[in-house]
């Protein structure tokens, strides 16, 4: 009887180490208490009556009731967001063949990072790359446009 508690604490132990490290390597807190991204994406659509893009919705998750950055690191994130908007608005109007809806996710990558495979940030449960972006893969902005954009 005292052996086979002893493996369950063990087991407990094990259980909650691989949760602390866990817990330690996420980049965000959850912000959005119950909710998941989708259905605050889609009360904030119902409210404003227009489509709310991942830019969007990281600043909406990640500001407090008074409008302020939920954290220093989200204020900085928010901002770099906001930088790299503003450098691919520039290419794209001397572009045209820039689409500014398509890039708001290849802005969130670079900033933060890639997503894990099979996932697509801020789209919910259940949707995959494919799903989303569609089975072909496709450039967010021209060669050459992406090398102007680096300078």
């Amino acid at each position: 009887m005292f052996r086979i508690q002893l493996t369950y604490l063990q087991k407990f132990k094990d259980h909650e180490r691989v949760g602390t490290t866990s817990r330690q390597k996420q980049k965000f807190t959850h912000t959005t208490r119950s909710k998941s991204f989708a259905c605050v994406a889609e009360a904030e659509e119902l409210s404003s009556g227009q489509k709310v893009g991942c830019l969007q919705l990281f600043s909406i998750t990640h500001r407090k009731k008074d409008g302020s950055p939920m954290t220093s690191e989200a204020a900085e994130i928010m901002e770099k967001l906001k930088d790299k908007k503003a450098e691919y608005e520039a290419v794209a109007s001397s572009d045209s063949s820039v689409n500014l809806d398509d890039i708001d996710n290849q802005i969130i990558t670079e900033v933060l990072g890639p997503e894990r495979y099979g996932r697509v940030r801020f789209q919910g449960f259940f949707v995959n790359p494919t799903q989303y972006f569609g089975s072909s893969s496709q450039q967010y902005m021209p060669s050459g446009s992406q090398a102007q954009a680096e300078v």
